[in-house]
Formats: C-alpha cells, sequence, structure tokens
C-alpha cells in the first residue's frame, strides 16, 4: 500500500497557490504597461512586535506593598497584573501567568524582590534588580489555601497562615518549607470548644522576634513563643478580627473588628482588653454599649517621638450614614479626621521614617489604593492635605471612548499645550515632595515628541506628553462647556437620540501643524475648534443646523436626482454652496405632529468666556427630520489649508467652510453615484419605519452584556453582531436597517480625472460597501478672496470599488514618499482689537499646498487605499490598479493605517482575528504577520492605532493604555529606554538600643531563627504539602539585567545555586538509599538472632 505523505500534498498546495500569485500578478501587470519601480527600503527585518508599557490605573486593584527603604510601591491585581511604581517616570508592569488575583504583596526591604501571594495558592519570588522584572521562585501550596503572609525585616523565613489556622514557614532564599509548622489546635488548645478559621494577621513582636502574634478570623488572638513551641497568651474577643497591629514598644496591640470596634490589649493581660472604642458609634446614655457600626476592615498603629500616636483605619462608619462615600479615618491624640474618598478603600499604607519595627514610627504620609484611583495623604500638615498625583493614573476620569496618537510632532506643540494647560492645575495640594521616588529613569533614545490625544464619555479631551515612553497629561478640553445643561431629566427636551453621556466623543480629527481640532459627538454634533494663547469672551457661539436625509422616492431612478420637497435641499450636484441656518430653527414639529428640524443639544446663548487653549470656532448639529433622529457620524475630516470640515453618516455627508460658517455640500450616499450607482435601492421614507439610534459607543464597564445594536465592527453593516462576516462589492440590495455609510475622508491634492494633467485639491470619500468617490474642490485664490468668494464643490465623476468597507487612504508621489494633507501653520488668531482687519486678513497666510504641486505635470502619484478586507495601490492619474493585496479572507481589518517608519512608508493593519500586518508601499509586499491579540471587546477595536516610527496603542483595560511598537530598532533600544527600580541604597540604622536597655535587658530581642526552622532542627516540610517551581526569571533573567564581570558572577552563582540544587536533590537521594540499607540490615540482623539456635530440622 502507497504511503500518504501530508507534507508533499501540502507542499504542492503552496507551489500551486504561489503559481497563482505568479499569474495574478502577472495579470495585474500586463509586460507591456508596467509601473515604474520604486526603490523600497523597508524589510522584515525592520520589523519586530513587542509591547513597550503600559500606563493608567491599574485595573481590578487588590494589594498594596510598599518598601521603605528602595521607595517603590507595588500593586496587585484582580487578574494577577503587577504594577511597580518609583519616581515620576519610573513605572513596571508584569504579569502572573496564572491571572489569578493578587491577595498580598509583601517587599523583602531593600533586597530589589517582592514575594506575591495568589489567590491559587501560589507564592511567587520576583526578582526586582533587573528592569523587566520575573519571577525566580514559585510554590503551590496543594492542601492548604493560604490567606495571610508576613516576612519580618531583614529576615529570610516568610510566615504563611492559611485557611485551616496553620502557620508554615518558606525560606526565601530556597523557596522551599520548613519542617516548623504551628498547628491550629496546639495554638489555641483548649481556650475554644470551634475552629478558630483562618489565620487573618501574624507579625513578630517588635521588642522580641521569638513571640509571633497570630490573629484568627472568629476573633482569637495567640502570641505564640518560636522556641518553646507553645503559646504564652491567649487573647478571645466575641467580635470577628479583620487586622491587628503592634505598637512599637511591643507591649500593646490593636484589634479592629466586624461590630466596627477597635481593642487595645496589654501583652501580658489577656482576660479583657485595656480599652475599646467604637471611632463612628453614636456613645448612648446610661453606660450602653454603642451601636455597631460597619466592620473596620484594616487598622495601623503608628508612633512619633514627639507626640500622642497616630491610629488611622478603614471602615467603620456607622450603619445610618446611607449614601456616605467611604472613608479613611485619623485618629491622632484627640483629634479625630474622617476623610472621605471617592471610591471604596481597597487597602492603605502608613509611610513611615524608619523600616524598623521597635523604633518610633515618625509616619509621614498615607498611601491610600482605592478601587479606581491612588490617594497619597501628607500627615505632617494641618488638615491632612493630598499630595498631587504625578503618576498618569486619570485617563479613565470619565470613560475612553477613542483615542488617536501622534507619534514625530511639530517640536513647539508640547510646550504650547503644557503651558495653556498649567492654568488649569488644582489648588490646595501638599506643599512637599511625592514622597515615592525611588529607581532612575532609563535612558531616552527616542527622540520625537509623541502625543497621545483622549476622547471621553462626558465630552471631555485630554492631551498627553507620551514622548519616551512616559506619559504625562498636557491639557484638558471640556466640549460640554458650549451646550446648555438640562437640570434634571423632565427639563431635558426629548431630542436626545442617548440616554446617558450626550456629549461623548466618538471621533477626534487633529491638525498638529495648524493646530486646529474637529470632534464628532454621540449626538450628532461637530465642534472645531481653534488653538489660541489669548482669552477671549464669545458674544454668540457661531452654529450651523444640518438636515442630512435618506429618502428615495423612486425605484426606478436609484440616482436621487428630485430632491424631495423640504426646508432645507437634501443634495445639490451645483457648484453652488447651500445658504446655512445661521440660528437654531424654531419649528420643532412638522405638520403632523413628528418632531422635525431640531438639534439633539441646545447650544449656549449667552457669552461664552473662553481660556487659552482650544476655543470654539463652529458648533455643526445634524437635526431631526420628520420624527427620524439624526444618524451618528461615522467619518470626520478638516483641512486647515482648504478651511473645510467634512463627516459623514449613514445617509449621506456633509461639507462646511468653517471660515465663512456655510455649509458646501449635503448629499445622500445615493447622490454621490449620480447616473452611476451598480446598487438596485428600495424605496424608504423615513416616517415609515424608524432607525434604532443605538448608542454607537459600546458600555466601557467590563462584563456587562452589550445590547445587540450597540457593539459593532467600528464600520458595521449587518445586524448581528458577529465578526466574522464577508463584505463584497457584487451586492445587489441593501438592506433597510444597513445603509450604505460614509466610513473614510480625505483631503488631498491630486488627480481628481483619468484626463487631469495637474493635480488639484479635492475629497477622496469611501464608503462602508467599499465605493471610493473623488470630489473636487475650487478654492478662490489669495487670502481675502477665500474669505469673500464660495468654495465650488463638485463630484468629479471616478469612482472605485474596493471588497470591504474603506477604513484609509493616503496618497504618495511618484518616489514612493507619503505626501501629507496641505495644511496652514499656526499662527495667533486673535490679534489684539486695535489692529486693522486687514492685518488680520493678511495673518491668514496663503494655503500652503502639499509637496505635489512642486512636481513635474508628468510625474504620476498613488492612491493607496485600505479596506476591511484588502488594499490597493492605485496609479494616478490612469487609476490603473497597481498592486493589490488580500489581507483577510475571513477576519476583517479594524483599523489600517499608513505611517512613517525609517525613512519609509508602509501600511499598518490590526485585525479583528488578533494579527498585525504590515506591508511595504507601494507593491504591499507582506513585511510582518503576528499573532497579538484576539478582539475579545469592542474597546480594543475603538481605541487601537496605528502611529509614525512604528508606535501603536489600545485600551488594554477600561483605565490604562498599552503601548507596543512593532520596530525592530525600538525593540532592540527598549531595554536601555526602560527605568530601574532597584538603586543601591544604604539600609538605615538599627535604633540604639541604649545603655540600661543593654544591661538590663529590655531591649529587642534577636532569634536565630535559622537554628529553628532550618532541616537540621525542624526536620523536612511533607512533600505532598506544597509544590516547587522554578521561575523564568532564572538565567535569562540574569542575562538582561546585568553585563560584564557583574553578570558573569551572577550567572556563576546561579549555576552554583542550580548545581547545589542537583546536589542536595543528589543527598537526599543517597539518604533515602542510606536509610533504605540501614533498614534491610537491621531486619537481616532479627531474622539472625530469632534463628540462631535453631537446628536446620525446626526451620
Amino acid at each position: 500500500m502507497r504511503k500518504f505523505n501530508i507534507r508533499k500534498v501540502l507542499d504542492g498546495l503552496t507551489a500551486g497557490s504561489s503559481s497563482a500569485s505568479q499569474q495574478q500578478q502577472q495579470q495585474q501587470h500586463p509586460p507591456g504597461n508596467r509601473e515604474p519601480e520604486i526603490q523600497e527600503t523597508l524589510q522584515s527585518e525592520h520589523f519586530q512586535l513587542c509591547k513597550t508599557v503600559r500606563h493608567g490605573f491599574p485595573y481590578q486593584p487588590s494589594a498594596l506593598a510598599f518598601d521603605p527603604v528602595q521607595k517603590i510601591l507595588a500593586v496587585g491585581t484582580q487578574t494577577g497584573a503587577l504594577r511597580l511604581f518609583g519616581r515620576p517616570g519610573v513605572e513596571c508592569y508584569c504579569q502572573h501567568d496564572s491571572g489569578a488575583a493578587v491577595i498580598q504583596l509583601q517587599f523583602l526591604i531593600n533586597e530589589g524582590a517582592l514575594v506575591s501571594a495568589l489567590a491559587d495558592d501560589t507564592l511567587h519570588l520576583w526578582n526586582l534588580r533587573q528592569k523587566r522584572p520575573a519571577v525566580l521562585h514559585s510554590l503551590k501550596f496543594c492542601r492548604e489555601r493560604v490567606t495571610f503572609c508576613h516576612l519580618p525585616f531583614q529576615s529570610k523565613w516568610l510566615y504563611v497562615g492559611t485557611e485551616r489556622g496553620n502557620i508554615h514557614i518558606v525560606n526565601v532564599e530556597s523557596f522551599t518549607l520548613s519542617g516548623y509548622v504551628i498547628m491550629w489546635n496546639k495554638a489555641i488548645e483548649l481556650s475554644s470548644k470551634s475552629h478558630p478559621g483562618p489565620v487573618v494577621h501574624i507579625s513578630d513582636n517588635p521588642m522580641d522576634e521569638g513571640k509571633l502574634l497570630i490573629g484568627f478570623e472568629s476573633g482569637t488572638v495567640v502570641l505564640w513563643d518560636l522556641k518553646s513551641k507553645k503559646a504564652d497568651y491567649r487573647y478571645t474577643y466575641d467580635e470577628a478580627i479583620h487586622s491587628v497591629a503592634w505598637h512599637h514598644e511591643g507591649k500593646q496591640f490593636i484589634c479592629s473588628h466586624s461590630d466596627g470596634t477597635l481593642t487595645i490589649w496589654n501583652v501580658r493581660s489577656p482576660t479583657k482588653p485595656v480599652q475599646t472604642i467604637t471611632p463612628h458609634g453614636k456613645q448612648l446614655k446610661d453606660g450602653k454599649k454603642p451601636e455597631p457600626c460597619k466592620p473596620i476592615l484594616k487598622v495601623e498603629f503608628k508612633t512619633t517621638r514627639s507626640g500622642e500616636p497616630f491610629i488611622i483605619l478603614s471602615g467603620g462608619l456607622s450603619y445610618d450614614t446611607v449614601g456616605r462615600r467611604p472613608c479613611l479615618t485619623v485618629m491622632h491624640g484627640k483629634s479625630t479626621a474622617v476623610l472621605e474618598m471617592d471610591y471604596s478603600i481597597v487597602d492603605f499604607l502608613t509611610l513611615c521614617e524608619t523600616p524598623y519595627p521597635n523604633d518610633f514610627q515618625e509616619p509621614y504620609a498615607v498611601v491610600v489604593l482605592l478601587e479606581k484611583d491612588l490617594v497619597l495623604i501628607d500627615l505632617a500638615q494641618n488638615g491632612y492635605p493630598i499630595f498631587e498625583n504625578p503618576y498618569p493614573l486619570s485617563i479613565h476620569e470619565s470613560p475612553v471612548t477613542c483615542c488617536e496618537y501622534f507619534a514625530d510632532c511639530p517640536v513647539d506643540l508640547i510646550p504650547a499645550l503644557y503651558s495653556v494647560g498649567a492654568r488649569q492645575k488644582r489648588q490646595g495640594y501638599s506643599k512637599k515632595e511625592w514622597p515615592i521616588n525611588g529607581g532612575n529613569w532609563g535612558l531616552g533614545a527616542q527622540s520625537y515628541p509623541e502625543i497621545i490625544i483622549t476622547g471621553h464619555a462626558d465630552g471631555s479631551i485630554k492631551f498627553w506628553d507620551a514622548s519616551a515612553i512616559t506619559l504625562q497629561v498636557l491639557y484638558k478640553l471640556k466640549t460640554s462647556k458650549v451646550f446648555e445643561k438640562s437640570r434634571n431629566k423632565d427639563d431635558r427636551q426629548n431630542t436626545d437620540i442617548v440616554d446617558e453621556d450626550p456629549y461623548a466623543i466618538q471621533i477626534i480629527s487633529w491638525c498638529p501643524e495648524s493646530r486646529m481640532l474637529c470632534i464628532a459627538g454621540v449626538s450628532a454634533h461637530v465642534i472645531i475648534y481653534r488653538f489660541s494663547k489669548q482669552e477671549v469672551v464669545t458674544e454668540v457661539i457661531p452654529m450651523l443646523e444640518v438636515r442630512l436625509l435618506y429618502e428615495i422616492n423612486d425605484v426606478e431612478t436609484p440616482e436621487g436626482e428630485q430632491p424631495p420637497p423640504l426646508s432645507t435641499p437634501v443634495g445639490s450636484s451645483t457648484s453652488q454652496p447651500i445658504p446655512p441656518q445661521s440660528h437654531p430653527s424654531t419649528s420643532s414639529s412638522s405638520s403632523d405632529g413628528l418632531r422635525d428640524n431640531v438639534p439633539c443639544l441646545k447650544v449656549k446663548n449667552s457669552p461664552l468666556k473662553q481660556s487659552p487653549g482650544y476655543q470654539t470656532e463652529l458648533v455643526i448639529q445634524l437635526v431631526w427630520v420628520g420624527g427620524e433622529p439624526p444618524q451618528q457620524i461615522t467619518s470626520l475630516a478638516l483641512n486647515s489649508s482648504y478651511g473645510l470640515v467634512v463627516f459623514g453618516n449613514s445617509n449621506g455627508i456633509a461639507m462646511v467652510d468653517y471660515l465663512q460658517k456655510a455649509v458646501l455640500l449635503n448629499l445622500s450616499t445615493i447622490e454621490l453615484y449620480g447616473s452611476n450607482d451598480p446598487y438596485r435601492r428600495e424605496p424608504r421614507s423615513p416616517r415609515k419605519s424608524r432607525q434604532p439610534s443605538g448608542a454607537g459607543l459600546c458600555d466601557i464597564t467590563e462584563g456587562t452584556v452589550v445590547p445587540e445594536d450597540r457593539c459593532k465592527s467600528p464600520t458595521s453593516d449587518v445586524k448581528d453582531n458577529s465578526f466574522s462576516r464577508s463584505r463584497s462589492s457584487s451586492v445587489t440590495s441593501i438592506d433597510k436597517e444597513s445603509r450604505e455609510a460614509i466610513s473614510a475622508l480625505h483631503f488631498c491634492e491630486t488627480f481628481t480625472r483619468k484626463a487631469d494633467s495637474s493635480p488639484s485639491p479635492c475629497l477622496w470619500v469611501g464608503t462602508t460597501v467599499g465605493t471610493a468617490f473623488v470630489i473636487t474642490l475650487n478654492l478662490p485664490l489669495g487670502p481675502e478672496q477665500r474669505l469673500l468668494q464660495p468654495v465650488i464643490v463638485s463630484p468629479s465623476g471616478t469612482i472605485l470599488r474596493l471588497k470591504g468597507a474603506i477604513l484609509r487612504m493616503a496618497f504618495l508621489d511618484a518616489a514612493g514618499c507619503l505626501m501629507p494633507p496641505a495644511y496652514e501653520p499656526w499662527t495667533e488668531h486673535n490679534v489684539p482689537e486695535e489692529k486693522d482687519e486687514k492685518e488680520k486678513l493678511k495673518k491668514r497666510r496663503p494655503v500652503s499646498v502639499s509637496p505635489s504641486s512642486s512636481q513635474e505635470i508628468s510625474e504620476n502619484q498613488y492612491a493607496v487605499i485600505c479596506s476591511e478586507k484588502q488594499a490597493k495601490v492605485i496609479s494616478l492619474p490612469t487609476q490603473n490598479c497597481a498592486y493589490k493585496q488580500n489581507i483577510t479572507e475571513t477576519s476583517f481589518v479594524l483599523r489600517g493605517d499608513i505611517v512613517a517608519l525609517s525613512n519609509s512608508v508602509c501600511l499598518a493593519c490590526f485585525c479583528a482575528n488578533g494579527h498585525i500586518m504590515t506591508f511595504s508601499l507601494p507593491s504591499l509586499r507582506p513585511l510582518l504577520d503576528v499573532y497579538y491579540l484576539p478582539l475579545t471587546n469592542m474597546r480594543i477595536a475603538r481605541t487601537f492605532c496605528f502611529a509614525n516610527s512604528g508606535q501603536a496603542l489600545y485600551l488594554v483595560s477600561p483605565t490604562e493604555i498599552q503601548r507596543l511598537t512593532y520596530s525592530q530598532e525600538t525593540c532592540e533600544n527598549l531595554q536601555e529606554m526602560l527605568g530601574e527600580l532597584f538603586t543601591p541604597v544604604e539600609t538605615p540604622e538599627a535604633p540604639n538600643r541604649g545603655f540600661f536597655k543593654g544591661l538590663f535587658g529590655g531591649g529587642a530581642q534577636s532569634l536565630d531563627r535559622e537554628e529553628l526552622f532550618g532541616e537540621s532542627s525542624s526536620g523536612k516540610a511533607s512533600r505532598s504539602l506544597a509544590q516547587h517551581i522554578p521561575g523564568p526569571g532564572g538565567i535569562e533573567g540574569v542575562k538582561g539585567a546585568a553585563s560584564g564581570v557583574v553578570g558573569e558572577l551572577a550567572r556563576a552563582r546561579l549555576a552554583l545555586d542550580e548545581r547545589g540544587q542537583k546536589l542536595s536533590d543528589l543527598e537526599e537521594r543517597t539518604a533515602a538509599m542510606m536509610s533504605s540499607a540501614d533498614s534491610f540490615s537491621k531486619h537481616a540482623h532479627e531474622m539472625m538472632l530469632k534463628y540462631k539456635d535453631k537446628k536446620w530440622y525446626q526451620f
């Protein structure tokens, strides 16, 4: 029987497909009509994909730790992430592979290491002495659940409490268990008839390391003597314990309970507490117990040399404080301060001057980890002001709805935005420096300015300086300021198309060179902003209302040449501009009582004071038409050189001259086709069936079920919510609900028709069915004429087709270089009033045209068009398809960008199936295809964007931005650019015991833990109790972290450790063999004694 060779079949298939593609290439480029060859410099080796940094607040935080010597803060999350913060600009993100929640973090103080305890009962030792921290060891508990860990300062023995109430001891150096175990029944003995519950606290007496304080959930506390292996004292209270804290002298400790009380105990008086405090309880007359309060989740007891101790606690509010925000209570002497927080408290830590628990603590700040914020309170200043947070943790202040990324911006932009943003800073912060200041900055190898713009659900826009892998907020703009706010829901006009967040930003269009900004919001509104350093008062906010309508009256003539009889013309193929509506229309309903000619939002009619920064130039709103709400805007573009803005939705397209405040174009999508419409349209009137408005912005909160109509591909055109859809340009009919929408817009200076001999200003329009149109723009010459003469706009008749919705368009010159759209350089628009109007006109520079106009007329150009399915490079003016690449068959492209990289240009795509791909231009050769991130939610689809110089980003969680690079050069330089968390710092000197304490005892008692917990005295732990797992941060981590002699030493030491481990394994096996040989010899000896005196016949 002949063997079937699958490899040969596959080889045959690949050969067949490659020959087919060669044939296709030959068909695409007939030998006689070949495109001129352009030398492309980008190769596959220029590309490599890797994550760079993560910014923002750690999503769903669960644990907190601080190294008081290194001054590093660690935050763990419910998804197993670890974020480390040092001085502003030094941040690090790590991830536990299991993704289990972090329940506790413990620094090895000043050692450059951290222990994390996870909800899956694993402990991990992280090495922080390398730029990218890695796990050195892991220990998985198999039979018990980990509930609490404690690592004494300068000790290598970690105490691990479990749900069963037992305490195990782990050697942090080898990450192995000691044979020493404190069993719960031995700890409580006969003091309680029932199980005391899980271990909720472990700490050693600050003055005597040999005494261990163990807190059980049920309310029992035990002081355990480690040497004698028995309990010295047992303290019982009839309320559950949440936390315990020592006074530094080791004579008293404090417990927080589930009924909102604090109990203070003398170590030597176990019968009852010295003092019981209910910080928020109402004191009743007749000496009765105060009313119970909510549980006090954590308490800390910190002493000062010069005054009363601080007792700091979270929770404990009385039950009748309904609606009161979460509080942190600071009790200092007789004063009690209740500090309200914006979100619920996850954990808090008091920052103290000394790492030694047996010295006066001298607390100076409290770091409070909230559900969605990190707050630092200054304890040394009256009123306890908060420190100004220098970390970029406010990305999610309002949920992010869209973002854009600009790398290689003009150098004067960041200083300009910073100067206007500096005026927005809040007052009343602590005057001290931010105290978390460990680590060192990396070397910024990238010198180009980078800006990230985020749009938010409340209508705000934030500009961030993202240069050299850091992030810092520059300026915040509130777009909702131009609208009237309704006091309550009853007052609100019933014109909203979204129930909440009516100002949410959907699209941002920004021209960095001219600093012009345009936004499209969820209520079908567009606002144009101009940047100014002067404050102005706008008496009347300029506004336009546009009536975009999709209505076909005749099946046989789909061109829609006859506009329906409406108050504003629906569409116009003529070159005359449409007169604008200069004020809001007064008619709010049509003759049959349907809502008509009203916008969704009401623009303020009072004067508006506009601070330096972005100032409103024009507000454009789409209006209701015959009871039909305006459709949300799907595409937006602005050009500062032409003074034009254009936007489109599923009804059509509108163009506005923002200099003359006039509507130039208002066409339905069908009218763009003219007589070339390939689709049979069905008649539809908006009055017959109302389209569901469906908010286009998906809920940011994780885990919510999203209504069917709300979360679709950005250019979705099918009813279902699935991502695996296929679009073809050979569609014969269009669903009533899924109209052809405008999906891409691009202003440029190029050849509009085949017969053109020179390029001219035009607009390219892409739709969701893969059609590209060209609209010609006839601009008046000279700055004065531009403000007086109308701009003439007309469809050119040029129509191109691709498969799938068009996402992005760009243009290359004959040499294959990217041609940026024309722009007007920024100038200060608000010149002082005494200057003439003519001077103001002169300020407007002539239209600065793109590089194409300086080319010779004979030189051609290339249009690059990327759709959800394919990319085409079209030669202009001939309109021949020079190159074509089918990007994906089974998925679709979510984001495509034409970007500059290494003095060249490429097309970068992110697909819904998780692949990131790049293609050379103009030939569309595949250069990179990496499976990176499957599309798990719409947040990723809505926020993913590529930028120049190999940069990209997306919102990885509702609170965090993940940046990545697809440039090989950046990947290579990344190690240098990252900051260092660990810096060599001298450990402070231990507190002086004093002469009398040294003479008569009473100072801190030390303990030889090695003698107690080492294998020689305590034996070996049961192997089935926990499993040791070597971490990946071994040799690789050392390679990345060290170089030269130090690196060699570290590697040698690690190799020795590994060899030592192997030797110890060998030793164990030898010992086992010896013991079995020993037992065999014993048995043999016994046998011999038994039968020694017997004769042979007695056997």
